[in-house]
């Protein structure tokens, strides 16, 4: 399976001012195959640890930080002795490990030589209140599969490079074909698990399965790491998601999670659960200005999953749905629509987005992205349907270099607004 983050490994490798690199996401992201995959086709040898299965190893850093005793700790238990250049060393659940992301720091000074990736999946959480080895570690990000990750992995590689050609005739004549894979990605999603049993066998009731088995995990997670008193409130966060994201206006409301909530009782749950790395925040701007997070306004904000998928099988979505033309698309109010445009704009664009409405009315801009000294506002449409009175408002009051509106129609450039299908959001960065 073809992953994307490998390209930015590479350059990693590659860089001459390298230092240990910390591998964040959430848990089933695929950091550990990735870790291993990535050791194998660019390292003579990888040495691998996880400290959350070798318990005996979790002290290793207590005693001191001997980078010598720590590396012939590393060979005693691999079997493998560890060569500048040669070897990849992979710390897995490094959070397990009392000191383990301080040695870093030590690693980067002394021995920079040494090729280091530390990853887990609570890296967020475990972060919290604690020193970190500032300016001495490299970070990465690793998310769910994005649809271009997908559309490899499902063997439809020749629609792919259609995208990324932009070849828009040959696009339109096989928008049946896009649409069709596009539904399919709102339905598995981006987790490699389900990418990888949806790709052998097309059995969607499997997928639902793997799905929830994931969700499982995650509850399981907040049992064991959170703080005892948050868990209930993380729980109510986690299950109001697709409520919040079925509302007309999504801006997240403390009153759907619990009659009479409020925000004092719930923030430190939902920063664990961004922590974690299962919600996403896209705070509301108060008008569009570089940096636009200097327009930030922290009280309004929508709640989005990790996952299109995740929210999908979070939500109790029929399977059947898959089958009444495009019904998937707009269900609960196109909420999985919005999720998806999120995703990607995260994970495979790697823009930081914000959402936009008008004090006193219902005007509102779905996300707002910054790019190259400039802001440009998406509107986000589940169909055809082209009508964008907020966006085309915005446009006017604020002169945007460029208005983008996504839907399931063709790709369009017009005066002052571009149409992007749904499924090319990818090649994004090239349109503009």
């Amino acid at each position: 399976m073809e992953r994307s983050v490998f390209a930015k490994l590479r350059k990693w490798k590659s860089s001459p001012r390298r230092k240990p690199l910390v591998l964040r996401g959430a848990r089933q992201v695929g950091k550990t195959w990735a870790m291993k995959a990535f050791g194998a086709s660019e390292y003579e040898e990888t040495l691998y640890l996880n400290f959350e299965r070798d318990k005996h190893l979790q002290n290793l850093f207590d005693q001191d930080f001997d980078l010598d005793r720590i590396l012939l700790a590393f060979q005693v238990q691999t079997g493998i002795v560890p060569k500048p250049d040669k070897t990849l060393i992979v710390l897995d659940e490094v959070q397990e490990a009392r000191g383990g992301l301080t040695a870093l720091k030590y690693f980067s000074e002394e021995k920079p030589e040494y090729h280091i990736v530390a990853a887990g999946s609570l890296l967020g959480v475990s972060l919290t209140g604690q020193s970190f080895p500032v300016g001495k570690v490299d970070f990465m990000e690793m998310h769910p599969m994005t649809f271009f990750e997908f559309l490899k992995a499902v063997d439809e590689k020749e629609l792919l490079e259609l995208l990324l050609t932009k070849q828009w005739e040959m696009i339109r004549a096989f928008k049946s074909k896009f649409v069709e894979c596009l539904k399919h990605y709102y339905f598995v999603g981006g987790m490699p698990e389900a990418v990888a049993l949806f790709a052998q066998d097309r059995d969607f009731k499997a997928v639902r399965i793997v799905q929830e088995n994931i969700l499982k995990a995650y509850d399981n997670d907040f049992s064991k790491h959170a703080n005892p008193e948050l868990v209930p409130r993380i729980r109510l966060l986690w299950h109001s998601l697709d409520a919040q994201l079925a509302r007309e206006s999504k801006k997240f409301v403390y009153g759907i999670v619990k009659r009479g909530a409020r925000a004092r009782e719930y923030e430190r749950a939902l920063e664990w659960l961004e922590q974690y790395g299962l919600t996403h925040r896209v705070e509301r701007i108060s008008k569009p200005g570089i940096p636009l997070k200097a327009y930030a306004d922290l009280n309004a904000f929508k709640l989005f999953a990790l996952d299109v998928g995740l929210l999908a099988a979070l939500a109790g979505l029929d399977i059947r749905v898959m089958l009444e033309g495009n019904a998937l698309f707009k269900e609960f109010k196109g909420a999985l629509t919005e999720q998806y445009v999120l995703q990607q704009l995260i994970s495979e664009l790697e823009f930081k987005p914000f959402y936009w409405s008008h004090e006193g009315s219902s005007g509102e801009i779905d996300f707002i992205f910054e790019h190259e000294s400039s802001f440009y506002p998406v509107e986000v449409k589940a169909e055809m349907n082209l009508q964008a009175k907020s966006l085309l408002y915005f446009h006017k009051k604020y002169s945007p270099k460029r208005s983008l509106r996504l839907s399931l129609a063709d790709y369009n450039e017009q005066d002052w607004v571009t149409d992007i299908p749904l499924f090319a959001i990818g090649i994004l960065k090239e349109v503009l």
